[in-house]
């Protein structure tokens, strides 16, 4: 057994979609979003309880507001390990950025426990569609070519596949070519994960594992063709991860939690 098969696994947990507004019973299509985040950190407390890293992967504000930011990182005390925070379309990168390098969040290339982490940001002001600028791409591309001995994990909060919905095909990643014409040509990289979707999805795109997680309020309905929301449970995913690049991963939710959903809404 070599040492690296003796280290214990890294743990990780991803925390996505939010949507926290400064009023605190600001709720989305009926859902109170302080609420149900509550319910899916406590279901995480039960589950795995001490994590190594928490990965937040947009939309943490849906006002943008920097009471929502601040009332995350209050939440994030729950757990005794350090976070990553990337932007979402509903957020300000600006004030989340601020906010963020406060609490040591801002990091955007982590190493920890054997694996890199690159978390991009893939926001646009005032779209909801994501895009890669020529920066990101650059950093992405100079970040992994730096550490080619390490496993790679990239985060982004658009979807940079085709997720078989098909009113979010023109709302995820739009220059989602280049993104790929990079990862292509890296083979340590293991898995790319985002949030945006609000649903489970896990597919493979050659060797590499493409995950995406329930948000911590509503849910998006699976394969639709038109904006529609489905009555689950707000949840997280989880990760055990290997220094030798393997790695285990699944999604809990928050099962307990009751809410109304307002399901004739069509958007948010």
């Amino acid at each position: 057994m070599t040492e690296i098969d003796r280290q214990p696994p890294l743990r990780v947990l991803q925390i996505t979609d939010p949507h926290l507004m400064a009023d605190d019973t600001g709720a989305l299509l009926g859902v109170r979003t302080r609420d149900s985040l509550d319910a899916v950190i406590a279901q995480a407390r039960r589950d795995h309880a001490a994590p190594d890293l928490i990965l937040a992967t947009g939309d943490i504000a849906q006002d943008g507001s920097e009471t929502a930011y601040r009332l995350f990182a209050d939440r994030l005390k729950a757990f005794d390990c350090g976070s990553a925070w990337i932007a979402g379309n509903h957020d300000d990168a600006e004030v989340l950025n601020c906010v963020a390098a406060e609490m040591n969040a801002g990091c955007r290339h982590l190493v920890v426990g054997g694996w890199q982490f690159v978390l991009l940001d893939s926001s646009v002001p005032g779209k909801v569609f994501g895009d890669l600028p020529g920066s990101e791409l650059a950093f992405l591309e100079k970040t992994l070519a730096d550490n080619p001995e390490l496993p790679a994990l990239i985060a982004l909060h658009h979807h940079p596949v085709d997720i078989e919905s098909e009113w979010m095909s023109a709302i995820g990643l739009q220059n989602r070519d280049d993104f790929w014409e990079i990862v292509d040509r890296f083979p340590q990289v293991r898995t790319v994960l985002w949030g945006h979707v609000h649903q489970e999805y896990d597919d493979y795109r050659k060797n590499v594992r493409l995950l995406a997680t329930p948000s911590t309020c509503i849910q998006f309905k699976a394969r639709s063709v038109r904006f529609s929301v489905e009555e689950r449970a707000p949840g997280y995913r989880w990760f055990e991860m290997m220094a030798n690049g393997d790695f285990t991963t699944g999604v809990r939710r928050a099962e307990d939690f009751t809410y109304e959903l307002d399901t004739n809404s069509t958007g948010y």
